[in-house]
């Protein structure tokens, strides 16, 4: 029965790490190369990940710099950036593109906010799925006879600890990027 504890918390563990990476490529008022590295760009009609076809740096606060492996795929990454959630035009100046981030406004700021909070959301809910799956499987265990009424009340109380630490732990994530953007 630990066994199902172990596993539904290491599966509260990943939830809150795919918030992390999405939340990372959430623009704030700093340049980030997490916010353009999972681009997908059409390259020779596939899509392809940006940080596979260009070398992504950050020389200025407000400023990303991708150095393209294939300098044939400039217009496609071009492409990609002008379509994406990010609302900048990509410069090229001899084989570099250059993103400059301008500072966001209040109303931008508020609408990441909003979508900070879904995103946490989503994955509260995401954690307690899991645990409800984990509770159903103790259910099934103690009808089985495989546990008694007092162990499956234990690991029920153990799967609710590790739930609200999990929640908190999103929680966390949640207000800490809300302040990254919020920040001017």
């Amino acid at each position: 029965m630990t066994d199902v504890l172990k596993d539904a918390e290491a599966k509260m563990k990943k939830a809150i790490e795919v918030l992390k990476q999405k939340y990372a490529a959430v623009r704030t008022g700093r340049a980030t190369p997490a916010l353009v590295e999972h681009l997908k760009v059409e390259y020779y009609g596939t899509q392809v990940p940006l940080q596979q076809l260009a070398g992504i740096s950050v020389p200025e606060a407000h400023t990303i710099a991708l150095q393209p492996y294939d300098k044939g795929a400039i217009k496609d990454i071009e492409k990609a950036i002008m379509k994406s959630e990010l609302g900048v035009t990509p410069k090229t100046d001899s084989g570099v593109i250059r993103i400059n981030l301008p500072p966001l406004n209040e109303e931008r700021r508020k609408e990441l906010v909003k979508m900070i909070k879904k995103e946490a959301e989503d994955a509260k809910i995401v954690i307690r799925n899991l645990r409800r799956e984990a509770m159903e499987t103790l259910k099934v265990s103690k009808e089985k006879k495989e546990i008694t009424e007092d162990v499956e009340k234990l690991k029920e109380e153990e799967a609710q600890k590790i739930t609200d630490r999990e929640i908190a732990e999103t929680d966390k994530a949640a207000a800490a990027k809300e302040k990254e953007i919020m920040e001017v």
